[in-house]
Order: C-alpha cells, then structure tokens, then sequence
C-alpha cells in the first residue's frame, strides 16, 4: 500500500534557473587536461568496480554491443575541436544483479538543474563533494550556458522568437568556467545531462511542444555543446574528454513538462533515462517508452503532508514561492528541509530501499538554506553503510542487470516495509 498522505498545494510547480544579473567574471581555474588510457576489463578507484557505458552512440545510430571495443589510447578529436573521445568513462559503479536473499544497495542520487558555474561557484562546490564522499552525481547542463550572449540569434527557441529564453545567458567567465567544470566532472566519473536551453515554462512552455519542436531543442542542445569553439572562439581551452552524443543519456525538462511528447522525440537519441516526472511516492522506477522514469519523489513533510525532493518545492512551502522570505524563519526552514531529506532516506533505507532521489538547482534561495541542507545531508547520507550515492547513469545501468523478477518483487513493496529479503530476491 502507498501511503495515505496529502501533497501540498503546488507541489508540482518548478522555478526557472536562478537569474544571474550584472554577474562579476569568477576566477578562471585550468587543469590538467587527463587522457585515461586502457584496455583492460575494469578500473579500480575508492571502493567502486568499473565496467564500459552501455549507452549507444546517440541520435541515428544503429544497436551496439554493450562492450566498447578496444581503445589504442590515443584522444580523438571530434568535430571543430569542442569536444574529443578519451576512452569508456572511468570509476564507474560495477552494475552486477543481485544474488539470492540479497538486500539492494540504497541508492541516492543527487541531480542539479542548469549546470552554470556562476560567481557562487555551487558547480565545483558539489562535484567536490561528491569527490570527498565517494558519490557521483548528474549534472543537468543547459545548452545555452555554452552560448555566448553576442551568439544568441543561433537559439531558434520553439513557439518563442529567435535568441529569447526565460534565463539569461551566461557571460563569456562562466562560459569558460563552466567548461573546466564539466571536464573535471566527467574525468571524476558523474553524469553529464541536460536541462535542454531555453527554459520556457508554462504557456508555449515544453508542456506544449509537439514532438518536432522537441527534437529542434534536442538537436540544438548537441549543437550548442558540440561547437562551443567556434561560436565562442576560445582557442586556448583544450577539447572536453568526452562525446556528447554517446555520454549524454538522459535529461530532465524545465518545470517537469511536456514528457510525453518529449519521450517520443527520444526515439532513436539512444537515451536511457528521463527525469522529467512530475513526481511520486517512493517507489522502485520502470521503464517508461523504453526508458528508466526517475522522477522527483514525495517525502514526509509535517503532518500528514508530503513534499516533492526539489528546493523550489520546499521555498513554495515555506515562503510561498518567494525567493527572499523572513529571515527570522531561515534557521526554523532549513531544519525542517534537513529533517524531510532523512525521513525521506530513513523511510526506504529502513524499508522497501528504493532510490532516493534529490534534483536542486544552483541558487540562493531563502539565505542559501536549501544549499546548506544539502551540505548537511550528503556526510550523513552517503557514510551510511549499504548506501550508494551515484548519478542516474550509474542507477540505470544497475537496474538494467537485474532479474524482471526481481524488478516486479522490488516494486511491490510499500516504501516503509522492511521484507524478509529471501523472498524478494530470488
């Protein structure tokens, strides 16, 4: 049985990306640009297995094998020198099916909208700290953070006019920063996403794309991505280690609208996940269209009350949907905000061990307190014992190994019942 509750009024809105306005140019931090070379089976780094992505190549392509073939080490340059391969991704979670009367992994993932490294450094503050506590997670990039402002006129937005969106575009510091993040992200083993461009909500919104003006913003995104030297014109920044098209496996839309018509453009990009659900009980995924549904989740929030696993979900609730409520509340919000992420883990940790999943965005809400939430559940979450903290990549190639059996058993329990797990897994 799912638990009776009541979801709070608006639970199911999202905000735009937070609007950076007058933004000061960060500081600029260059890496070392990593080639991993290797042709060995697997890869070991900090208590994690590795194998070789499973995910086909992209838009068009045929069937794969799930085996990478055999890479001679040598970086190969794709396009106009954007991006480049390097080999299979490394320090990856080792997705092997559950043994007989074995208790699942409590899987939690962490999701972040947008993907802007702007002046509050919030990018490279989390991908650090999934570095410090062996977590991975997936980072949603927006296709015209890669886009500088002079460039604009190249978005043909659906239903919208030439070079408008609902978010600003980034300045030419964040773009460049921006993509030290994404390089260091990847070589670090999460997930590169996306959160499509323009951020368009509500009326002539996502929720009202056909199928064709989806894949116009798909196909922009890759473009956007795969050409950022030539429309930026940056020349002393080396290519990103990765190919979008084969590493880009999943997104989730602005607001959570339009899935539908959004999973039929899917078809044939060789994705294996969306995110874009508007949200459910705590509750093992399935497919949906041939796709693993990972969608926001409804957690303990008061009495009798649930709150969707989002920042904004928690601003409507506390402040109304205002970005900058009473700060004499602050303290009393982000307690609350703490207290609703572990009931939510302890709920399925304790239970059904259903994946837990978090998506935020880069902001500044409400004093930075839903920010400050997260930096206090993520030692306490992804310490604990039998918890996995990895992207919806990682999640999806776990899931994909496993039994049908053993699928339908792992559904059919309520989010709070502790089962004798021989039963379940058989």
């Amino acid at each position: 049985m799912k638990p009776r509750t009541k979801a709070p009024s608006g639970r199911r809105r999202r905000a735009p990306e937070p609007r950076r306005r007058n933004p000061k140019p960060g500081f600029l931090t260059l890496a070392v640009f990593l080639v991993v070379a290797s042709l060995v089976t697997g890869y070991l780094a900090l208590n994690r297995d590795n194998t070789a992505p499973t995910a086909s190549a992209g838009k068009n392509a045929e069937p794969k094998s799930t085996k990478e073939p055999a890479w001679d080490g040598k970086t190969k340059v794709l396009g106009d020198g954007s991006t480049s391969y390097t080999g299979p991704q490394t320090d990856q979670l080792k997705a092997v099916p559950l043994k007989p009367g074995e208790k699942p992994p409590q899987f939690v993932v962490f999701s972040w909208d947008g993907a802007l490294q702007g002046d509050d450094k919030l990018f490279s503050h989390y991908r650090e700290m999934a570095k410090e506590y062996n977590a991975h997670m997936t980072f949603f990039l927006t296709g015209i953070y890669l886009l500088p402002k002079s460039k604009r006129d190249l978005y043909h937005p659906p239903m919208h006019s030439v070079g408008s969106a609902a978010i600003d575009f980034p300045t030419d510091q964040h773009i460049r920063d921006t993509l030290e993040q994404l390089r260091l992200a990847y070589e670090q083993g999460n997930d590169i996403g996306t959160h499509f461009n323009g951020h368009f909500c509500e009326a002539k919104g996502g929720g009202e794309w056909s199928v064709a003006q989806w894949k116009s913003e798909i196909d922009q995104f890759f473009s956007f991505v795969e050409n950022w030297k030539t429309n930026t014109g940056y020349t002393d920044i080396p290519a990103l280690p990765f190919d979008f098209k084969k590493e880009v496996v999943g997104g989730r839309a602005p607001c959570l609208e339009g899935q539908p018509n959004l999973l039929k453009a899917l078809k044939g990009y060789g994705w294996r996940y969306d995110a874009s659900s508007p949200g459910d009980f705590q509750i093992w995924p399935t497919k949906k269209d041939g796709l693993w549904d990972f969608p926001l989740e409804l957690l303990p929030y008061g009495d009798n009350i649930q709150a969707l696993s989002m920042d904004f979900n928690f601003l409507y609730n506390q402040s109304g949907g205002t970005t900058q409520g009473d700060p004499a509340k602050f303290a009393d919000w982000e307690k609350k905000t703490v207290d609703s992420y572990m009931a939510g883990f302890n709920r399925v940790y304790y239970g059904s061990r259903a994946p837990l999943f978090i998506g935020n965005h880069f902001e500044n809400w409400n004093g930075s307190i839903y920010m400050k939430a997260i930096d206090q559940i993520i030692p306490k979450i992804c310490t604990k014992k039998g918890v996995k903290c990895v992207s919806f990549r990682e999640l999806s190639d776990w899931m994909d190994v496993q039994s049908p059996q053993t699928l339908q058993q792992l559904r059919s329990l309520d989010p709070a019942q502790s089962p004798d797990w021989s039963t379940v897994v058989k």
